[in-house]
């Protein structure tokens, strides 16, 4: 069952979503085959989001996925809220939005190699496509719907062409201070042009492109519009009946890569807005590798832990405040007895002077008469 809220928000968006009870699925659900077991894969290394938990997991953090929908009965899905915005049932029929969901939010098991980047965040499901292809309007609708339901970091795994409604959604979305990490695209034309996939192309929207195990771009991944890198060729994740499905490849799954370290971003450093936390993602990440590559492959632990000086809040040093007025000392004004004691100081020392000067002059003539009276 969907939450109040979560229902409330998603029948005011147009007749045809029936959030309240999942319908029963179509008998063509039939997504591959999972594997039982699972190997470790070099992405899983190459991040190692496990040094990061210790300081957060994404706890307090809300991460939707709009996709094909999530198989919330896999052991290692913890599903928060769902909505079906196709009409056919929450069950995903691709496997793409369960790969997806894990990557970003897979609960830890020991017996398992493998887990999300981020298992502590409060996961939604928006169910967007049912067979490999979606409506844009329903893109627009689900990413307008998962900002009202005050997620922090919405991942669109999904490429599509620009369109108005879709432009007001993600503008809207940003509007509310959500994180929007989208897929970079896998889609080359014949003569080796590119075009823009969107929404990874607008601005304000964090872009992802696909890295292999070395580092670079994968030669599918779009190189347009390239905010980061993510693993998205050779990986590994959760899939449809409890299993795992391995050799992963496209952007889609380079994307929820950085949606769980966006997740851990937030968490970690609550009052920084979207702007700052796609800022902090590709100041640090590991550094361009050549062209489409953008600010290269996330870098989970130092976008968690390095100080950015930017980021710091100059303290100015405080006014001092005026002295009181008894603490300005002033010269003490002379009262009339100091004057007068002045006054004879200085009366008597030119009288002094005057007599030594009298005797200067004086003396020498007595002595040369003999002390006589002189003539008149």
């Amino acid at each position: 069952m969907i939450g109040h809220a979560l229902a409330a928000s998603l029948l005011a968006l147009q007749p045809l979503i029936a959030p309240v009870a999942a319908r029963s699925a179509p008998e063509e659900c039939r997504p591959p085959r999972a594997s039982v077991t699972i190997g470790e894969t070099w992405a899983q290394r190459r991040l190692n989001v496990q040094r990061v938990w210790p300081l957060t997991t994404g706890e307090g953090v809300t991460v939707a996925v709009v996709d094909s929908g999530v198989d919330e009965r896999h052991p290692q899905i913890r599903l928060a809220g769902k909505a079906d915005l196709t009409g056919t049932g929450y069950r995903d029929c691709m496997g793409h939005g369960t790969a997806v969901a894990g990557i970003i939010a897979a609960q830890y098991n020991k017996d398992v190699p493998f887990h999300g980047v981020a298992p502590g965040v409060r996961l939604l499901s928006f169910k967007q496509s049912k067979d490999g292809t979606g409506d844009v309007g329903l893109l627009a609708k689900a990413i307008r719907a998962a900002a009202d339901e005050n997620a922090d970091v919405i991942n669109v795994s999904i490429e599509a062409h620009d369109q108005p409604d879709l432009k007001a959604a993600v503008d809207y979305a940003l509007g509310k201070d959500v994180v929007i990490v989208a897929a970079a695209g896998n889609r080359e034309k014949d003569d080796g042009t590119v075009t823009p996939s969107y929404p990874a192309a607008y601005d304000g929207v964090l872009s992802v492109g696909a890295a292999g195990p070395d580092g670079s771009r994968s030669t599918f991944s779009n190189p347009n519009a390239v905010s980061v890198l993510g693993p998205g060729q050779g990986v590994s994740s959760t899939w449809p009946g409890g299993g795992f499905q391995g050799k992963l490849e496209g952007t889609s799954y380079a994307a929820p890569y950085v949606a769980g370290v966006a997740a851990l971003v937030r968490s970690r450093f609550p009052h920084l807005d979207q702007v700052r936390v796609r800022r902090r993602i590709m100041l640090t990440a590991d550094g361009a590798n050549g062209s489409g590559t953008g600010a290269g492959m996330v870098n989970p632990l130092l976008a968690v832990t390095m100080v950015l000086p930017s980021e710091q809040v100059a303290v100015a040093p405080p006014v001092p405040s005026p002295l009181p007025a008894s603490a300005v000392r002033k010269a003490t004004p002379p009262d009339e007895r100091s004057a007068q004691v002045a006054g004879a100081v200085a009366a008597g020392g030119l009288g002094l002077a005057g007599v030594a000067l009298a005797l200067r002059v004086f003396v020498p003539m007595g002595r040369r008469r003999g002390w006589r009276a002189g003539s008149a």
